[in-house]
């Protein structure tokens, strides 16, 4: 696998655990955006991108997250646990939307985007550092 690109855009934000998002070209043909670079408890790790689980309504079939408690259309009550649980038994609330196939897949991306995280890090505190511009993508409330 030929990563050909990755861009990095830092979050600096102490109280969250996200560090960054990162997009990586792969063979000049592939582009995968939305990776999350986060400091985990033995470091940084790479999430890859991923959508919230829904299930529908009993009542209206309306379309709601895991986690809502009401529908988001006719307000009924949802059931509590709902949904599949992962190997530990906690819910799985997401699902991701591109993975690496195999550990060794994944090893290579993660290297390469962590590299390119503390690559940008360093640049950041240089003098008339100008940040990765990410035009197409939504990454500024993240600044808040």
């Amino acid at each position: 696998m030929n990563i050909t690109e990755v861009r990095v855009k830092l979050i600096h934000s102490q109280t969250d655990k996200l560090r960054g998002f990162a997009t990586i070209t792969i063979e000049d043909a592939i582009v995968i955006r939305d990776l999350k670079i986060i400091e985990g408890t033995q470091g940084l790790f790479l999430a890859m991108p991923s959508r919230k689980l829904c299930d529908r309504c009993a009542k209206c079939g309306g379309k709601n997250h895991l986690r809502a408690r009401f529908c988001n259309d006719c307000g009924t009550r949802q059931k509590e646990l709902r949904g599949d649980t992962d190997d530990r038994g906690r819910p799985r609330l997401y699902a991701d939307i591109a993975h690496p196939i195999n550990q060794s897949s994944r090893d290579v991306v993660q290297q390469r985007v962590i590299s390119a995280y503390h690559d940008e890090l360093a640049r950041s505190k240089e003098e008339g550092y100008v940040a990765t511009t990410f035009a197409d993508l939504d990454y500024d409330a993240y600044d808040a």
